[in-house]
């Protein structure tokens, strides 16, 4: 059987994220989705190594890698639009759930049972990538306001306290020990 799956999964270098705000660079989703899995790679492993879990680090990182390919086909919804209120937040939900079974549709039939698992992860590592695409939100705000674009300024105070909210410990040490790396210059990380 052929399937078109990974050519529909190649259009995510197609759709941009932070559509209502002003960038001094754009952000595809293809970026996004990665430095999402190498952040939720990163918290898997703070908790494994310094606070005793036992998350499988490259699972949290996959389903990082896939928790937004729903919007290929529906397309980066702003979050003042998506968080506007309950209806509007559950109905995108519903249709984001539409979109993932649409995509999973378009498996080979023996590969199906292999992608369930990275579109419905379970609640520990859904709670990992979560947490993860708050951090990237965080960063591409700290990157536009370090460059002087204020329109970040608000959204950032905003994911700011999201993040400092998720009460995660891991989440917590890595805004400690990685996340003013983000405000420096290329020659300053060295």
């Amino acid at each position: 059987m052929k399937s078109n799956y990974y050519a529909v999964l190649s259009r995510m270098k197609n759709i941009y994220r932070w559509g209502l705000m002003r960038n001094t660079r754009n952000e595809s989703l293809s970026e996004h989705s990665f430095e999402v899995a190498v952040i939720a790679h990163a918290l898997a492993v703070i908790n494994n190594k310094r606070l005793g879990g036992n998350f499988n680090a490259e699972h949290c990182a996959t389903v990082a890698l896939f928790h937004d390919t729903s919007e290929i086909i529906t397309g980066d919804m702003p979050t003042p639009v998506k968080y506007y209120n309950m209806e509007i937040r559950d109905a995108y939900k519903k249709i984001e759930k539409i979109a993932d079974e649409k995509l999973i549709s378009m498996l080979p039939e023996d590969m199906k049972d292999e992608f369930l698992g990275l579109y419905n992860p379970d609640e520990q590592t859904e709670k990992i990538v979560k947490a993860a695409d708050r951090i990237s939100a965080l960063i591409k705000c700290i990157e536009e306001t370090e460059m002087g674009n204020k329109e970040f300024a608000a959204a950032k105070k905003s994911i700011e306290k999201s993040v400092k909210e998720l009460k995660m410990p891991e989440v917590d040490i890595f805004l400690k020990e990685f996340i003013d790396g983000f405000k420096l210059t290329l020659d300053e990380q060295n």
